[in-house]
């Protein structure tokens, strides 16, 4: 620990010499790029000797009174977190700052109200934000993508799709634009194809905006609309799943869930989760659709994403297996 304190470690001594009850009540009025520095400086404090502490509190007029030593760490800091943020929140938060390349300007373009950082983008180059929204995560970028100007869009679709690896002085002169700190690392593993990349983006658009951007891509590029709806991942692709794995994804999930994404379900696809139940289950099922109400697309859409995430996650763990929408090329 150096001799003297820096502000953001300041910041993070005082928070754990306030302990839990005091330091929930701030973290609560505090902005997410806020905690996210924060919590940042608490995981990495260390130990702080008493005399350090004692200064810090008189410099904030606080006569604590330590005697002891405090010491930040990972569990500290999840624990003060979670007094006032829900759990999975606080789950990203320790998982980004746990991260060995620590936070970078793309995470914290991941945080932005994607109405603010679409009302930004729309007035930059669309090369400019085909490269912002192939560097943040899918579903964020969806959001972002659905709220620009419907021309604007597709010119960054079109790019997006077109899309050469990017020079490392290029992604520097951006970063510096966007007025945000230099990233740890900007070497990228092997590029991925785009349209995989487009694909992951429309998987979490609404089935509105999905249903319009395709289109307009449609009359664009044929060959490219294909080759993103072959592979997207919807939830009636989990008729591909086979029995074992749909037993499986329907523990996984939360029954709520489950019935509110099987009421905007095809009626085969009803039928192949109430196979794979018992006929109890089935039964109880059956129920629970039939006496619910009115529902919004957007509740159902929700479901269904979040049920498709948790079947990517099972595949991604090697317990179920799901096949694209491409057919295998067969040998006789």
């Amino acid at each position: 620990m150096p001799a003297s304190l820096k502000g953001p470690q300041k910041a993070a001594t005082l928070m754990l010499a306030l302990g839990d009850e005091q330091a929930a009540k701030i973290f609560s009025r505090l902005h997410e790029d806020e905690i996210r520095d924060l919590s940042l400086a608490m995981a990495a404090l260390g130990t702080v000797p008493s005399t350090q502490v004692e200064a810090v509190t008189r410099e904030f007029a606080e006569a604590l009174g330590q005697t002891g030593h405090l010491v930040g760490s990972f569990e500290v800091t999840e624990r003060m977190l979670l007094r006032s943020l829900p759990k999975d929140r606080v789950m990203q938060i320790m998982e980004e700052i746990r991260g060995p390349a620590g936070r970078t300007m793309w995470d914290k373009l991941g945080n932005v109200n994607e109405a603010v950082l679409a009302n930004y983008l729309k007035n930059e180059y669309p090369q400019t934000v085909s490269v912002v929204l192939s560097k943040i995560k899918p579903d964020h970028a969806a959001s972002v993508l659905a709220l620009l100007p419907e021309a604007f869009a597709m010119e960054v679709v079109m790019r997006m799709l077109r899309m050469e690896p990017v020079q490392k002085e290029a992604l520097d002169g951006l970063e510096r634009t966007l007025r945000s700190e230099f990233m740890s690392n900007l070497a990228r593993g092997q590029r991925r194809d785009p349209h995989e990349v487009m694909a992951e983006i429309f998987n979490n658009l609404d089935r509105a905006a999905e249903a319009r951007i395709l289109a307009a891509l449609e009359e664009r590029s044929r060959d490219s609309a294909e080759r993103i709806r072959a592979l997207m991942f919807t939830f009636e692709d989990l008729q591909r799943v086979d029995g074992a794995g749909l037993q499986l994804l329907i523990r996984a999930v939360p029954k709520d869930k489950l019935v509110l994404a099987l009421k905007g379900a095809s009626e085969g696809l009803r039928d192949l989760f109430f196979r794979n139940l018992s006929e109890r289950a089935s039964k109880l099922l059956k129920d629970d659709l039939a006496a619910l109400g009115p529902v919004k697309l957007r509740d159902v859409d929700e479901a269904q994403a979040m049920i498709v995430a948790q079947a990517k996650d099972l595949a991604a763990q090697g317990q179920i297996q799901l096949a694209d929408g491409r057919e295998e090329e067969m040998i006789s």
